[in-house]
């Protein structure tokens, strides 16, 4: 009986020795791609530039792409978890004020929305008359916001998959590169500070509880939010999800919950890296012409949304960096954590973000359609 025992051990082991080394060169690569960004995410962090965890540990999974010659994708869990860290740090900010103002703007940032909206389409239709990609390609590639959302439809569309996921994912590094630096530059404040009060929850000032309890109600939020929000489907549910469960702990627990610094770091952390790590430089290589008009186009859709922000504060007197992060085109986690620590109203920028993502998933693939009917039928 022993004797039979030792060989199913003895397999058994063998087995498990094999599976680890199987997966050796995917831990491998993580760790390399999770080195890289540390050290370039502490590097943007010591030069004081807004969002530095998540801006280093994009360029960082970017180098990384561009030396491997290929996309380095990082396991789905990462940005999954987090979007969900960075969730919870927003629901700790949002109130009901916050549902107030955003119902008082409710005419003004549907027309905003409604106007941003239209100018992605036009730059799509430029796009697909400079460059030579087909018509469907360049109106979809310029949908704003949900680029998890809308590459998977895109096929469905007859939209060429490949190029839009480089032009979706091209448009997000743009923005996040380019808004949380310009927005910095230009409303310089103490980082560490901001850091301090972004993370700060607007409950009631009650008796707190032990930290490792505290994470672990943190913890348990995540966990059913990013189960409910694949369950229902939500946009980004990661983000959506957790920030809908958090804000319902938030509010009804009766103890002072605190979101970590850390872990407000590690979520920007994560999702930088995991985008940074998708760039494909050979795809980008092949649709060259039609990349560079791209960047010009998102450049100046960047502008003008700009300009519809500005608008929108001369309107309603809403601060203007609020107003400006509130109608960048995507980026939704890394306008949320610009605008916590810019000191702006983080919830009214979630409530602007979410309104123009959830119109523009439900409208887009409609609105291309339509668009191509119209002149197919002037053909």
């Amino acid at each position: 009986m022993i004797d039979k025992i030792i060989p199913l051990e003895k397999n058994a082991t063998q087995e498990l020795k094999q599976k680890l080394v199987s997966y050796l060169p995917q831990i491998t690569t993580i760790i390399s791609q999770l080195t890289l960004g540390i050290c370039v995410s502490f590097i943007f962090v010591w030069l004081q530039i807004p969002v530095g965890w998540l801006l280093g540990s994009m360029i960082g999974g970017i180098i990384y792409s561009a030396v491997r010659g290929k996309p380095q994708p990082l396991p789905k869990l990462f940005i999954t978890v987090g979007k969900a860290f960075i969730a919870l740090a927003t629901a700790a900010r949002f109130s009901w004020d916050t549902i107030n103002v955003a119902a008082t703007y409710a005419v003004p940032l549907l027309l905003c929305v409604l106007i941003s909206g239209c100018l992605s389409l036009f730059h799509g239709y430029l796009l697909s008359r400079w460059s030579g990609i087909d018509r469907v390609t360049g109106l979809v590639a310029f949908i704003p916001g949900a680029a998890s959302s809308i590459v998977p439809i895109a096929e469905e569309m007859g939209a060429d998959a490949v190029a839009v996921a480089v032009f979706q994912y091209l448009r997000l590094l743009l923005v996040v590169l380019l808004i949380p630096s310009a927005a910095g530059f230009f409303f310089p404040v103490d980082l560490n500070n901001s850091m301090t009060m972004a993370i700060a929850p607007t409950v009631a000032d009650n008796s707190s509880i032990p930290m490792w309890l505290n994470l672990i109600l943190l913890g348990g939020c995540c966990i059913v939010g990013m189960w409910g929000g694949n369950r229902l489907r939500l946009p980004a549910a990661g983000f959506l999800g957790t920030f809908l469960v958090g804000l319902a702990v938030f509010w009804s627990c009766p103890y002072n919950l605190v979101v970590p610094q850390w872990l407000f770091a590690l979520g920007l952390f994560c999702v930088g890296l995991s985008i940074g790590v998708k760039f494909d430089i050979k795809t980008a290589n092949k649709l060259l012409k039609a990349v560079l008009i791209e960047i010009v186009l998102v450049i100046s859709l960047i502008l003008l949304c700009v300009g519809v922000g500005y608008e929108f504060h001369v309107f309603t007197h809403v601060d203007t960096i609020t107003s400006l992060l509130g109608f960048t085109p995507g980026g939704l986690e890394a306008m949320v954590a610009t605008v916590m620590q810019l000191g702006g109203d983080t919830g009214l920028v979630l409530a602007m973000q979410l309104t123009r993502m959830l119109i523009i998933i439900a409208l887009g693939p409609w609105l291309v359609n339509f668009v191509m009917k119209v002149a197919n039928s002037e053909q």
